[in-house]
């Protein structure tokens, strides 16, 4: 029995190993390798936060076989990477580029935490400014007569 659960657990562990199957592996070890490191920098665009390579989604497997097809044709990396990213965008990307449109999308969380620091000390600056002075008579002796009235009903 308690092999049983041992293999279970070691089997769940695992798993993610499984992913590439056995006939999307290329017969050139060299350009399997590359496929392989490629293939964990691209995000499954079904499961999201997991790599192509981990995936056992059926898109994840064409995106791999698509991998596997423009490095078999002789592309590049760098090509290859980007002939997925055209055809399905930068979100593919596991680490997007800081560049471009998401240069302000990485810039954008510091600049809005410079900017309330900054309202946030100017508010405090000019909360100390104010003096906290002692009450202030600002009745007029009219209202003051009235309001012994009242109280004294």
């Amino acid at each position: 029995m308690k092999r049983l659960v041992l293999v279970l657990i070691l089997s769940l562990i695992a798993s993610p190993l499984f992913a590439v199957q056995p006939d999307e592996v290329l017969d050139d070890p060299a350009l399997e390798q590359r496929a392989r490191d490629l293939s964990t920098g691209l995000r499954c665009l079904v499961c999201r936060n997991e790599s192509i390579d981990e995936s056992n989604a059926e898109l994840a497997r064409d995106l791999r076989l698509l991998l596997r097809e423009r490095l078999v044709a002789g592309d590049t990396d760098d090509e290859a990477i980007a002939f997925i990213v055209d055809r399905y965008g930068e979100y593919v990307l596991l680490k997007p580029t800081t560049s471009g449109s998401n240069l302000m999308l990485w810039l954008a969380g510091p600049i809005m935490l410079l900017i309330a620091a900054v309202m946030g000390w100017s508010f405090l600056r000019k909360r100390s400014r104010v003096q906290i002075t002692g009450e202030k008579d600002t009745l007029s002796e009219a209202e003051k007569e009235r309001l012994r009235q009242i109280l004294e009903d």
